[in-house]
C-alpha cells in the first residue's frame, strides 16, 4: 500500500493527515488499518513507541464513532499524562475536516475536579490512565456503558507502572466491547495474561519486524570516548551548533540530575525530567522546553513516554539503553513530520558490541564520528 487512501481511510481524514506531513503509512499503519476498518475485531499488535501507532488505531477508531450520539463510544487506556495528552491531541489533528469529534485526556497528578467538569460536556473519545479512570468511573463522572471501542497503547509499560488491578477492573466492566485493540512493545507473561482474560481467542495478531519500526529520516552515529570525557564531548557538540535543539538520555535518575546540573553551569538552558519529579514539576520542565525557554531537556527512558515536540535536531545517548525498543523510542523523538534528525551515542570502547547488536537487530547503520581538536 502507498498511501492511506488505498488504506481504506475516509478522504476527510487523509486531507487531515497530510497537512500534519504524514503521506506514507508506515510499516504498522499498513498493517493494522485496512484490518480495523474492514469489520470489528479484537487485535494484538506488537510495536515499538515512534512506529505511527496513534494513528494506526486512532484513524479507524474514527471511523467508528457516530458525532451525533453524544455519548462516549471508544475508550483509549495509556500508561502516561504525557501520552494520553498526546494521543489526544493527534485525534484533534485528524478531525480537523471532518464532523466535530470530542476526544477528551484525564489523567493522575491533576486536579480531578475540571476533569469532571470537561467530561459533561459532549465527549466521544475518553483517553485516560488508568488509575484516574477508576476514580471518575467511582464518583460517576463518566459513563462507559455505550463504549464499543477499548484500545491499550503501551501495554506493557502500564504493567510495568504496576496497573494490571485498574485494567483488569475496567475491561471487566465493559459490557458493549465489540473491538478490543492491545499495542505493546513487548509481550511479558503480564500482558499474554490480560490477553487470555479479556481478548478474544481468534484475536487478529500482529508483529511489526523491529528491522522495520525505526524511522528512516534518523542518521544514526556514535563516538568512541572514555566515560570521564563524555561531558566535555556533549558540550562541544552543543556549542558547534548554539541553536540546535534536543534529548539527551541517561539510564539513571541520578545521572540525569546530575548532567542537566552539569550543562546549567556551562550556560546551556537545560533541565531534567526523571521518575522522582512531582507533576507539576515536570510539567513546568515541559511547558519551558516547549515554549524554547530550554534548549536541552535531560531525559531517562520512562521519563520519556509521550514527550512530542516539533523541531528537535538531535537526540544523544549520554548512556545507551539495556533494550533495543529504548533505543527506537529514544531516537524517535527526532525526525518527527518528514524532518530529518540525528541519533548520537556517546560510547566507551567495550559498547562497540552494543552498537552492532542495534545495527543487527534494529537494521539500520550506525556512522562512527570523531571528535573535533
Amino acid at each position: 500500500m502507498e498511501n492511506f487512501d488505498q488504506l481504506g481511510v475516509r478522504r476527510k481524514f487523509v486531507s487531515a493527515i497530510k497537512e500534519m506531513g504524514i503521506n506514507t503509512p508506515t510499516e504498522i499503519q499498513a498493517q493494522v488499518i485496512p484490518l480495523l476498518l474492514k469489520s470489528n475485531t479484537d487485535l494484538i499488535a506488537q510495536a515499538q513507541t515512534g512506529t505511527g501507532k496513534t494513528a494506526a488505531f486512532g484513524l479507524p477508531l474514527l471511523h467508528k464513532i457516530d458525532p451525533k450520539r453524544k455519548e462516549v463510544q471508544g475508550l483509549i487506556l495509556c500508561p502516561t499524562r504525557e501520552l494520553g495528552q498526546q494521543i489526544a491531541k493527534q485525534i484533534f489533528k485528524f478531525t480537523k475536516h471532518s464532523d466535530k469529534i470530542f476526544t477528551e485526556a484525564v489523567f493522575g497528578g491533576a486536579q480531578i475536579e475540571p476533569q469532571m467538569s470537561a467530561l459533561r460536556r459532549p465527549t466521544h473519545i475518553v483517553v485516560a490512565t488508568p488509575g484516574r479512570l477508576i476514580d471518575l468511573i467511582k464518583r460517576k463522572a463518566v459513563d462507559l456503558r455505550k463504549v464499543r471501542t477499548v484500545i491499550l497503547d503501551e501495554a506493557d509499560e502500564m504493567l510495568s507502572m504496576g496497573f494490571k488491578k485498574e485494567l483488569d477492573e475496567i475491561l471487566s466492566s465493559l459490557p458493549a466491547i465489540q473491538n478490543k485493540w492491545l499495542f505493546s512493545a513487548t509481550m511479558p507473561n503480564g500482558i499474554k495474561n490480560i490477553v487470555q482474560k479479556h481478548l478474544s481467542a481468534k484475536a487478529i495478531k500482529i508483529e511489526v519486524s523491529k528491522k522495520k519500526q525505526v524511522n528512516k529520516n534518523i542518521d544514526h552515529q556514535f563516538l568512541i570516548c572514555e566515560e570521564k570525557e563524555k561531558l566535555h564531548v556533549l558540550i562541544q557538540m552543543l556549542n558547534s551548533d548554539p541553536t540546535a535543539r534536543g534529548v539527551v538520555f541517561c539510564k539513571t535518575k541520578a545521572t540525569a540530575q546530575t548532567l542537566a546540573k552539569q550543562l546549567q553551569a556551562k550556560n546551556i538552558p537545560t533541565d531534567a525530567i526523571q521518575g522522582d519529579l512531582k507533576q507539576i514539576e515536570r510539567d513546568k520542565v515541559m511547558r519551558a522546553f516547549k515554549n524554547e525557554s530550554l534548549r536541552i531537556l535531560v531525559a531517562t527512558d520512562l521519563a520519556a513516554r509521550g514527550i512530542d515536540v516539533e523541531g528537535l535536531s538531535f537526540v544523544v545517548h549520554y548512556q545507551l539503553p539495556d533494550k533495543d525498543e529504548y533505543y527506537t523510542h529514544r531516537s524517535g523523538r527526532t525526525a518527527r513530520a518528514g524532518n530529518r534528525g540525528i541519533s548520537l551515542a556517546l560510547i566507551t570502547s567495550p559498547e562497540i558490541k552494543q552498537i552492532r547488536w542495534f545495527e543487527k537487530t534494529l537494521g539500520i547503520s550506525f556512522k562512527q564520528i570523531r571528535r573535533s581538536k
